[in-house]
C-alpha cells in the first residue's frame, strides 16, 4: 500500500516537496487543516520561516494536534525550518511572542540561521549515511544541530556541523533536497514508512 504523506502547506516550499514525494513513490497532498492532518500517514514540514510557521500553526489550530500526532509516532521529515520545528529545543528561537515553537519530534537542539543570513547561503556535496553517493545540499539561511540525544543518528555534516539526523520515524535536514532534483532523501523517508 502506498503511503499517504502530507506536506504542511502554511508557508514554505510546499510544491517542491509534493513533487519530490510523488517521484519517490508516495501519495502526497497538502495539509492546512486538522481534517487533512488526520488523514495522512506521515508529514513533511518544509523549509520556510520557522517563526512564521509557528504563528500559522497556532492560528490554524494545528500546533497541539500536530504535537499530539508526533508524540503518537507519526513519521515526519523536516527540511530547514522543518528541522528547527522538529527539535526539542531551539537555540535563539526568536522574539518572545513570535518565537519558533518546538514540536519535540527529535531529541536535539537546533540553532536557527546558524550558517548566516540569506547572503551567506551556499551549496555543496556532502556525504550522507545510507546513500552511496554524496548529496548536493543547498543551504538557505540554514540551521545546524548543536546537540543530539543518545537515540539520534547523525546522517550528515557540513563544515563540521550536524546537518542531517534521524530518530525513529523522524528525519530532518538543514538543507533543501527538494530543490535539486535528487530524490534520494525523500525516497529514504518514503521507504521507511
Amino acid at each position: 500500500m502506498t503511503a499517504h504523506v502530507g506536506v504542511l502547506a502554511l508557508q514554505g516550499d510546499t510544491r517542491e516537496h509534493l513533487a519530490a514525494l510523488r517521484e519517490a513513490g508516495a501519495e502526497a497532498s497538502t495539509v492546512r487543516r486538522l481534517s487533512e492532518l488526520q488523514t495522512v500517514d506521515a508529514l513533511v514540514i518544509p523549509g520556510g520561516e520557522s517563526t512564521a510557521m509557528s504563528h500559522l500553526l497556532r492560528e490554524f489550530d494545528l500546533l497541539e494536534p500536530l504535537r499530539a500526532r508526533i508524540a503518537e509516532g507519526m513519521p515526519c521529515y523536516g527540511s530547514c525550518a522543518g528541522m528547527i520545528l522538529l527539535a526539542t529545543d531551539i537555540a535563539d528561537a526568536g522574539v518572545p511572542g513570535r518565537a519558533a515553537l518546538p514540536l519535540k519530534g527529535i531529541d536535539m537542539t537546533v540553532r536557527r540561521n546558524a550558517f548566516g543570513r540569506q547572503v551567506d547561503s551556499f551549496e555543496g556535496d556532502i556525504d550522507f549515511v545510507g546513500l552511496d553517493e554524496p548529496v548536493h545540499a543547498v543551504f538557505i539561511r540554514a540551521p545546524w544541530v548543536e546537540r543530539v540525544g543518545s537515540d539520534v543518528e547523525v546522517l550528515a555534516r557540513a563544515d563540521g556541523h550536524i546537518v542531517a539526523v534521524r530518530q525513529g520515524p523522524m528525519l530532518a535536514t538543514a538543507f533543501h533536497p527538494e530543490v535539486t532534483g535528487d530524490r534520494r532523501v525523500h525516497k529514504l523517508f518514503v521507504d521507511s514508512l
